[in-house]
């Protein structure tokens, strides 16, 4: 078991101190568990061993720069909503560097593009998608305070495991030059990562402030919800969960007409017994 897998779910080390209760930390602290479960990803402990295979690695950062193209647009939309102009600033810059970080994966780590990837793989993958898109409808759809906790992972539970990847990453360098991820993990634990995941906790501590009771039961859901997401799509790096494929080149029209129309009467006859409806 390497020094990550051994993480315990405390708040990280780039949370400062303040002189009260922040609503933030209610948020780190509900979702502890999902810590637990990210502390032991399979995925996560074998990049921070460099053991990790080079075209997971790779399906991984494509899909990263596929999640960022969304998550700008997110970062964009809660800027065009925000209640003062210096949350909308806030905001938009944060979505700036969104996109600048997309355009240096590309440069970066994928210079050949995703060579090692067949077709399939470099489409968004569901859970790619399905994590813009709950980000893209929080942020265009609920209120401002709830949109705000949805991209506060993003900032903050990244940043937690860069930080304790990246302390690992520096020690392996040392007994393994040759690890093949180091460098590119030690580049996340910057002071200005960590500033930006600061900016993003004062965002959401205000939001929290003005927002009723209700709202912020849907920002504590939309919190952990994103946070779920977080470990899917680290997860589905090295389990993929592919989109099905419904092509068959040996399938004739009508071929299967008696086996669609059988299914039909058995849908029609649960729906009709309460069952599965």
């Amino acid at each position: 078991m390497n020094d990550f897998s051994q993480s315990q779910t405390q708040l990280p080390s780039l949370s400062p101190l303040s002189t009260g209760p922040r609503f933030t930390d209610e948020l780190w602290e509900s979702i502890a568990p999902e810590l637990a479960a990210i502390h032991r990803m399979e995925f996560l402990n074998l990049l921070g061993s460099g053991e990790l295979d080079a075209a997971d690695f790779q399906f991984y950062m494509h899909q990263d720069t596929l999640y960022l193209r969304g998550y700008a647009r997110s970062l964009a939309l809660l800027s065009a909503r925000s209640p003062t102009s210096e949350l909308t600033a806030s905001w938009a810059d944060a979505a700036r560097s969104a996109s600048v970080e997309e355009t240096q994966l590309h440069r970066s780590v994928l210079p050949n593009g995703p060579d090692l990837l067949s077709p399939a793989d470099q489409l968004p993958s569901p859970v790619c998608l399905g994590y813009t898109s709950f980000l893209v409808a929080q942020t265009s759809q609920a209120p401002y305070p709830v949109g705000a906790a949805a991209v506060l992972p993003c900032f903050w539970v990244y940043a937690h495991v860069a930080e304790r990847l990246a302390h690992q990453a520096g020690a392996l360098l040392e007994r393994n030059p040759d690890h093949p991820y180091a460098q590119w993990i030690a580049e996340y634990d910057g002071e200005e990562f960590h500033a930006s995941v600061e900016q993003a906790r004062g965002n959401v501590d205000r939001a929290a402030a003005s927002a009723s009771p209700e709202e912020r039961d849907e920002m504590r859901r939309a919190y952990r919800t994103a946070t779920r997401y977080e470990y899917l799509f680290w997860d589905s790096a090295l389990h993929r969960r592919p989109w099905p494929d419904f092509s068959d080149e040996n399938t004739q029209p009508g071929e299967n007409a008696q086996a669609d129309n059988d299914n039909a009467q058995t849908d029609a006859q649960l729906g009709t017994q309460g069952g599965l409806r």
